[in-house]
C-alpha cells in the first residue's frame, strides 16, 4: 500500500520560515516524478514545485528564490524549504507522485502565514 505522509506545517509570521517534509512507504521517489502542490478553500490545488525523473526541478514563478525543493533517497523523503514567507503562501500543502495512470497524494499539511 501506497502512503505519502507530510509533516513540518504551521503557523509562521511573515518573513519566517518553515521546511515540509513527506515520506513515502511502498513506493520510492527516486523512481518517478514528485511535486509539491497547494490548496487553498475554494480553489483548486496549485503546482507549486516539480522535479522530473531527471532531476531537473520547475518553480511557480510565486516562490522562486524563496522555496527550496531537495529530497533524501535514504530516507525516502522530500522536502520543501519555505523562506520569506508571505500571507499568499498560506495554503495546505500536499506532496505528490505518480506511476503509469495513478496519482498518489499525501494528505496535507497546513501552511498558515499570518502575523
Amino acid at each position: 500500500q501506497v502512503q505519502l505522509v507530510e509533516s513540518g506545517g504551521g503557523l509562521v509570521q511573515p518573513g519566517g520560515s518553515l521546511r515540509l517534509s513527506c515520506t513515502a512507504s511502498g513506493i520510492a521517489f527516486s523512481d518517478g516524478p514528485v511535486a509539491w502542490y497547494r490548496q487553498t478553500p475554494g480553489n483548486q490545488r496549485d503546482l507549486v514545485i516539480q522535479m522530473f525523473t531527471d532531476g531537473t526541478t520547475s518553480y511557480d514563478d510565486s516562490v522562486k528564490g524563496r522555496f527550496t525543493f531537495s529530497r533524501d533517497y535514504a530516507t525516502n523523503t522530500v522536502y520543501l524549504q519555505m523562506n520569506k514567507l508571505e500571507p499568499e503562501d498560506t495554503a495546505v500543502y500536499y506532496c505528490y507522485t505518480k506511476r503509469g495512470w495513478i496519482d498518489y497524494w499525501g494528505q496535507g499539511t497546513q501552511v498558515t502565514v499570518s502575523s
